[in-house]
């Protein structure tokens, strides 16, 4: 298991799991310093010692091949393994030249001594004088607080709102420090993976020149430092395009620290001054405790910020009341006191500020309204869509990009102008018909710019929330092969639409790569472009821009085994695309609850014609797809919409509006009973959201006898005929409508319309 990663959001709490993760960071680094050190040491030692060559070289290889590399996060990329393994690699190298005696090593302290010097005075150094301030803040800060939390509440209002400021001053300034030596401490992590690595490749290139049978040592190192050499440059490649990131997201948590927290497991937690009462008077103990209100535990744990270490034994009890404590019946502030259900005693507290006080009340059901501290910032829906629009753009982009720029250098990589990529997705997602192949008003830059941006504005990343964790940790796995039939397997669980417009995405990437001799894109660097493309965090954090890492080794290997992915079934047992994946997806970014009218309804016409029947049997790879349309007379038109071919993913969907008979306000409900039978003019089959299947050989899917079903999403009724209803509502009896695209359900004893896409049967 690797180093935990320091998340910023942690810097706000700084909890005891911060400091033992801050401590851990702090460990190795102190532990590279020691070996960096005693590294260079050896390397004077070798240099200078030509008598004594042989054993310096012996305890040099020791040296190299006892010292392990410890990289953020649960598991290692290829190159990070290999640059893992590169100091037991060079400890062999130098075992086999001991027998070796050769001249001195020219330059090897300009290759060697000084880099290493450097990096441990300037990176290691830096994060030293960084741990000094944030330690100096810390203690700055706990006595500031200590010294304000023993004011008297008798104290005139400007003394305490003047006192309140300047913790407010405190705290910000020790949260600032706090960031910065987080970013310190990852910034010297990832640099020590190529910066101190880099100086020993170099090294031993210079022993390979002057050893006597160095030719023939260096033509069987010589695979290893070219994969050592790739490795590295993707180490340094990957650190440069995430430092970017992580310096934006610490500058994000400066700017609005409350909006960026982490979502916590506990319903609240946080510092509180404990009340101790003994016969020689009463102190006050600084804990930090934590609350879950589904179980009503309460955690605490005595914890001095200022030596960062546990200073007594945690203690848990069940929560049974908690009353705000009043100013005029104590002399400190922001008190309130709680009663355990197995404590005999009850326990005051004091929280570092009114807010803090507020929050913890409402949390235990104090006085105080319940204020959900977790609650969800609503998403709102991205303009982009998997419909046929977008399906033609991407062929339209694809397409010009192949005709046009296949050769380009630097294709993708290179990006195009904001404005003009910006008004040449507006025209492609318009009407209007624009020419890209042969006009030459679009440079080849706007038009990969464009289909990038389509991308990332869909409303959801194309690897789908819900199944990126499983491709990220597939591409964790140690063994190729196993790897490689994990993300094979995901592929095919993606759904339709997903999966379509991805192996139109890779089919196209594989023959940019193709190209890699003119356009110098290798699979590699298409995995760098397009890994943050395809995927996309639901929370922005530092663990979720390590990921981006193993997000480009997925699209590398899509584009490597294409073939294999998309045109063959996984080894394993079949795997079924999730229905309600798409369902789900939709759902996750709504911000409000919808009306009715404000959702389009999915509805499918089945065939009952005769003729129309002969003409499906006709057309083997194609189906005709009838979709009713209603007008403001309630008429019922048959009409041919589009004829899907086998690899087409669009789905065929359209707005239906509301009949007249929906639409009167004065109209009474005429509603079918489970006896009476349904009218032959009506087929009707459920929406792709309900599992009911459709067959062709049955006018209605849903028979007259009642169906139980549950609700997929909030609904607000708009006429008398209709039922209001909230996401999961269930409905005991649902039954066939004459209405086009509903069903009529009983809900508390009324009957009523029921958006037929809206439901899922049990």
């Amino acid at each position: 298991m690797g180093l935990p990663a320091l998340e910023f959001s942690d810097c706000y709490l700084d909890s005891p799991q911060f400091r033992d993760k801050i401590k851990s960071h702090e460990a190795e680094l102190e532990k590279t310093n020691k070996f960096i050190k005693a590294l260079i040491k050896d390397g004077k030692a070798l240099i200078q010692a030509l008598k004594n060559l042989s054993i310096a070289k012996r305890k040099f290889a020791e040296s190299l091949n006892e010292f392990k590399f410890q990289c953020i996060g649960d598991a290692e990329t290829d190159d990070e393994i290999c640059i893992a393994k590169s100091l037991q690699e060079f400890a062999g190298v130098l075992k086999n030249l001991e027998d070796e005696r050769g001249r001195l090593i020219e330059n090897a302290g300009d290759v060697l001594i000084s880099p290493l010097e450097r990096f441990r005075k300037e990176q290691i150094g830096a994060s030293k004088e960084a741990k000094k301030k944030y330690d100096k803040e810390t203690e700055k800060y706990c006595s500031v607080l200590e010294k304000h939390l023993n004011l008297s509440s008798k104290k005139k209002d400007s003394h305490l709102q003047e006192a309140d400021s300047q913790v407010d001053v405190v705290h910000q300034r020790f949260y600032e420090v706090s960031l910065e030596y987080v970013l310190k401490v990852h910034e010297v992590q990832e640099r020590k993976m190529f910066e101190f690595v880099e100086p020993l490749l170099a090294f031993l290139q210079g022993l390979f020149t002057f050893y006597h049978h160095g030719y023939e040592l260096a033509k069987d190192f010589g695979h290893f430092k070219t994969q050592l050499q790739i490795s590295i440059q993707n180490t340094r490649d990957r650190f440069e395009g995430t430092r970017p990131e992580v310096e934006s997201l610490m500058k994000k948590m400066k700017e609005n620290p409350q909006e960026h927290q982490s979502i916590s497991p506990y319903s609240m937690e946080g510092y509180l001054f404990v009340q101790k009462k003994s016969p020689f008077g009463s102190s006050w103990v600084k804990h930090y405790c934590t609350y879950q209100k589904e179980s009503k535990q309460v955690t605490m744990v005595p914890f001095d910020q200022k030596t960062g270490g546990k200073i007594g034994d945690e203690e848990i009890f069940i929560l049974k009341s908690c009353i705000r404590r009043k100013t005029d019946s104590i002399e400190k502030r922001f008190c309130f006191d709680i009663e355990g259900a197995d404590r005999a005693t009850i326990i005051t507290m004091q929280a570092p500020s009114e807010e803090d006080r507020r929050l913890w009340m409402e949390a235990m059901d104090g006085r105080e309204p319940v204020y959900n501290l977790n609650k969800d910032n609503p998403i709102s829906e991205g303009a982009a869509q998997l419909d046929k629009v977008g399906f033609d753009l991407m062929k339209k982009c694809i397409h010009a990009i192949e005709e046009r720029g296949i050769n380009e250098q630097g294709l993708y990589r290179i990006v195009g102008v904001n404005s003009r990529v910006q008004k040449l997705l507006g025209l492609l997602m318009g009407t209007a018909d624009v020419d890209l192949e042969s006009s030459t008003e679009w440079e080849i830059k706007t038009i990969t710019s464009t289909l990038k941006h389509y991308l990332r504005v869909l409303p959801a990343p194309l690897m789908t929330f819900q199944l990126q964790h499983g491709f990220i940790k597939a591409a964790k796995m140690e063994n190729p092969e196993s790897r490689l039939s994990e993300i094979h397997k995901y592929v095919h669980r993606l759904p339709e639409k997903n999966k379509t417009m991805l192996e139109i995405t890779i089919k196209h990437l594989a023959n940019v790569s193709s190209n890699h001799k003119q356009n110098l894109m290798t699979m590699a660097n298409l995995g760098v472009v397009f890994g943050p493309t395809l995927f996309r965090p639901q929370e922005e954090t530092v663990a979720a821009i390590m990921d981006i890492k193993f997000q480009n080794i997925v699209v590398e290997m899509l584009i490597e085994n294409y073939e294999k992915i998309f045109q063959m079934i996984p080894d394993t047992a079949t795997v079924q695309p999730n229905p309600l994946l798409n369902s789900a997806q939709k759902k996750g970014t709504e911000t409000k609850t919808a009306l009715c009218s404000q959702r389009p309804l999915m509805v499918f016409q089945t065939i009952s014609n005769e003729n129309e029947k002969q003409n499906s049997i006709a057309i083997s790879s194609n189906v005709s797809v009838f979709v009713p349309t209603v007008n403001a007379t309630s008429k019922t038109n048959r009409q041919s919409v589009h004829s899907l071919g086998s690899g087409d993913a669009e789905v065929c969907t359209m707005q239906l509006d509301r009949p007249n008979s929906l639409l009167n306000p004065k109209r009474k409900p005429s509603l079918t009973s489970p006896s009476t039978p349904l009218s032959p003019t009506s087929p009707m089959v459920s929406a792709p959201s309900s599992p009911v299947p459709v067959s062709s050989s049955d006018s209605s899917p849903l028979s007259t006898q009642n169906r139980k079903a549950r609700a997929l999403y909030a609904c607000k009724a708009e006429h008398d005929s209709e039922l209001s209803f909230s996401a999961g509502t269930i409905f005991e009896n649902i039954y066939s409508s004459r209405e086009p695209g509903w069903l009529e359900g009983t809900l508390d004893g009324k009957i009523g319309l029921i958006p037929e896409n809206y439901i899922e049967f049990l």
